[in-house]
C-alpha cells in the first residue's frame, strides 16, 4: 500500500480568505483596476499570441520591458511563473543535501515551506519584539553553523511593514560571502528605489534580488516574478528553471502594461499616499487593545494587539462588515485601499475597539 512521505504527509494546502467581500484587503494587491486604455492594449497583445506555439523560453521582449521600467540590463534578469516558482526553484536548485535554510520570522511563510518540500533544514532568525532585524545577530548565527548556505527574507518585510536600511543588507551581504543572500524586493517600490539592490547585483557574487508585478505594478492576475543577480548567478537560474515557464498571454500581457510607465509611476504614488493616510489614521488608535501601529514601508498596515483573541475578534468584525483583511495570530494586516475603503476601514476599526473597550 503507498503511503505519503513524511515531509508532505501533514502539510495543508495554501488556504486564503474565500468567497465574496465589498472590499478585499487581505492579499496587498493594487486597488487600481485596469484603465480602458491598458485593457486596450492588453486585448491586442494578448489577440496576437500564436497559440499553437510553444512561448519564448527566454521571454526576451518581456525581460527588455522590464528593464526599460526599472533601468536595468535585460540580461541579468529571469522571469518566473509568480516569485513562488523562483523560490522554489532557488531552494531546490541551489541548496545541496547537509545544507540550511536561514529564515527569519515574522518573515513570508512560504520561504519555509520551499524548504520543507526540498528537504532543505531550516534555521530561524527570531525577530524581537520590535520586529527589527539585528544584522550583527544575523551574522553572529551564520558565523557559528558553516552549514547555512541561503538565507531568504524580504525587505522591506511581509508581514511587519518594516524596511531594513540598505546598509544593514549590504554589511549581512558582504560579511556573509559563503552564502548566498536571495533578497525579497517584493515590495520595495513603496520602500524607495535608493534602498534597493536591484541595480547593484553585479557587485555581488552571492546575491540574487527578487521582484514581482503583483504589487505595485497591479498585475496579481497574470502571476509574473523576476530574478535578477549577476551573469553566473542568472545563467544558473536560467538553466534549472522548466523552459518554457511564462506562458505567451503573460509575456504579451506583461509587455503592455509594462509599456506604461508613467502610469504605473503615477498609480505607486498613489498607494503610497492612501498608505500613509490610513496610517496616519489609526496610529491614533492605539491603546491597551491595540499595542502598535508598526509604520510602514509597504502597501498595507501591520497591527499588534494585546493577544490573539482581541485580533480574532476585530478580524471577525471586519468579515461582519464583509471586508476581508488578514489575521495572524495577535497581529493583522490590512492592504492600504481607495479613499473611501479607507475611510470605511477607519470607521469600522473605530467601533470594533470601542465595542471591546467596553466590554474589558
Amino acid at each position: 500500500m503507498y503511503t505519503l512521505n513524511d515531509k508532505i504527509r501533514n502539510l495543508q494546502p495554501y488556504d486564503p480568505i474565500s468567497g465574496n467581500y465589498a472590499i478585499r484587503l487581505d492579499a496587498n494587491e493594487s486597488y487600481f483596476p485596469m484603465s480602458d486604455e491598458m485593457m486596450q492594449q492588453l486585448q491586442k497583445a494578448v489577440s496576437a499570441v500564436d497559440y499553437n506555439r510553444y512561448p519564448d523560453p527566454t521571454a526576451k521582449n518581456l525581460r527588455q520591458a522590464y528593464a526599460g521600467v526599472y533601468d536595468i540590463d535585460a540580461n541579468l534578469i529571469t522571469c518566473g511563473n509568480g516569485s513562488d516558482e523562483l523560490l522554489g526553484v532557488l531552494v531546490g536548485a541551489f541548496c545541496t543535501a547537509g545544507e540550511k535554510l536561514l529564515t527569519f520570522a515574522p518573515d513570508f511563510s512560504m520561504y519555509r515551506f520551499y524548504g520543507e518540500i526540498y528537504g532543505v533544514e531550516n534555521v530561524v532568525y527570531q525577530k524581537p519584539e520590535s520586529l527589527e532585524i539585528d544584522v550583527n545577530a544575523v551574522l553572529s548565527m551564520i558565523h557559528a553553523d558553516d552549514k547555512i548556505r541561503m538565507v531568504l527574507f524580504s525587505n522591506p518585510c511581509n508581514p511587519t511593514s518594516l524596511g531594513l536600511d540598505k546598509a544593514d543588507v549590504e554589511k549581512l551581504i558582504r560579511n556573509a560571502p559563503n552564502c548566498l543572500i536571495v533578497l525579497d524586493e517584493a515590495y520595495m517600490d513603496f520602500y524607495g528605489e535608493d534602498q534597493s539592490f536591484l541595480k547593484r547585483v553585479n557587485e555581488f557574487d552571492n546575491l540574487i534580488v527578487l521582484r514581482t508585478c503583483s504589487k505595485a505594478l497591479g498585475m496579481a492576475a497574470i502571476r509574473l516574478g523576476l530574478a535578477v543577480a549577476n551573469p553566473t548567478l542568472t545563467r544558473a537560474i536560467t538553466a534549472v528553471k522548466s523552459p518554457y515557464n511564462i506562458n505567451s498571454m503573460t509575456q504579451n500581457a506583461g509587455c503592455a502594461m509594462l509599456s506604461n510607465h508613467a502610469l504605473l509611476k503615477q498609480r505607486t504614488n498613489e498607494i503610497i499616499a492612501s498608505r500613509d493616510a490610513l496610517y496616519q489614521a489609526v496610529k491614533p488608535m492605539e491603546g491597551k487593545i491595540l499595542k502598535t501601529v508598526f509604520q510602514p514601508q509597504t502597501n498595507f498596515l501591520f497591527l499588534d494587539f494585546a493577544d490573539g483573541k482581541l485580533a480574532k475578534a476585530v478580524f471577525d468584525g471586519f468579515l461582519q462588515h464583509s471586508i476581508a483583511i488578514r489575521y495572524m495570530g495577535r497581529y493583522l494586516r490590512i492592504t492600504a485601499g481607495s479613499e473611501q475603503e479607507n475611510k470605511v476601514v477607519v470607521n469600522v476599526l473605530t467601533e470594533l475597539l470601542a465595542d471591546l473597550e467596553g466590554d474589558c
